[in-house]
């Protein structure tokens, strides 16, 4: 028998279950900028695929009867990594005026004295998320001592 090489896996691309497809299509993509790829319009199966530059990052699927659950299995927070400092600081100026629900005040570092750090924030169904860089957040308070900041958030 012929053994098979193995690579190294990467992310493909996340699903979230959503309670409103249409409220979240418009989060992801107004609030985040993903663009629409494709959607699923037949009543019971609604999905949205999103992505950037026609790559595919995360997909949308209308089934969910609750909001997020934090103290459930399965997904605890989706990060997306930004290029620069500069970027989250515009990310979190335009999350703030569509009034989204903030974890911490401002940028913040991923644990005490980290060089990296972001904003953490929710969407429309209480889903956690993150858009970070791994530098630039150096002096940026870092509101969970003793603990990743995306960890307890």
């Amino acid at each position: 028998m012929t053994a098979t090489a193995v690579g190294a896996l990467r992310t493909g691309h996340v699903g979230l279950n959503v309670t409103d497809l249409d409220r979240s299509l418009a989060f992801y993509r107004d609030a985040l900028g993903f663009e629409l790829l494709g959607e699923g319009k037949e009543d019971g199966r609604r999905f949205a695929f999103l992505g950037r530059d026609g790559e595919l990052v995360l997909t949308l699927w209308q089934q969910a009867q609750d909001r997020y659950a934090p103290q459930a299995a399965g997904l605890h927070h989706l990060a997306f990594s930004a290029g620069a400092i500069e970027e989250v600081r515009a990310y979190e100026e335009r999350l703030r005026g569509l009034g989204v629900d903030f974890a911490y005040e401002g940028v913040v570092a991923h644990r005490e004295g980290a060089t990296s750090g972001g904003i953490f924030f929710h969407d429309p169904d209480g889903t956690r998320l993150e858009i970070s860089v791994p530098t630039g957040a150096e002096g940026a308070p870092a509101p969970t001592a003793g603990a990743p900041t995306c960890g307890f958030f």
